[in-house]
């Protein structure tokens, strides 16, 4: 097992989970799905991407933490005025050019008979 990692449960439940482990000799973090004991699907992101992944959660933390839309949450401007907070997500579709692509070395893997 890598020395770095954690598990995350689903929401859904249903035995379903997410593991991520930190494997420094691949420079690779490995996010894998699981659904009980059966590991159903894996991603290896480059340890150089860890940062923008970083940045997006915290951004996405930051968000999940202000008041909902309709709650009542308000901020104040300079003036004094209650501005209502701005949570609507608009959606364009269009994700060309976000993904930045490393190929990650390829160790050989041993066999076991």
């Amino acid at each position: 097992m890598p020395s770095f990692g954690d598990l995350f449960t689903d929401t859904r439940g249903d035995e379903r989970t997410m593991r991520v482990s930190y494997h420094p000799e691949r420079g690779a973090v490995v996010l894998s799905l699981w659904s009980g004991p059966v590991c159903r699907g894996s991603f290896r992101l480059a340890a150089d991407d860890v940062g923008r992944l970083r940045a997006l959660l915290t951004a996405i933390d930051a968000d999940a933490a202000r008041p909902a839309a309709g709650s009542g949450g308000t901020t104040a401007t300079a003036g004094g005025e209650a501005a209502a907070e701005a949570t609507e997500v608009i959606q364009t579709g269009d994700v060309s050019g976000t993904a930045h692509r490393a190929a990650l070395p390829i160790l050989p893997a041993p066999r076991v008979a």
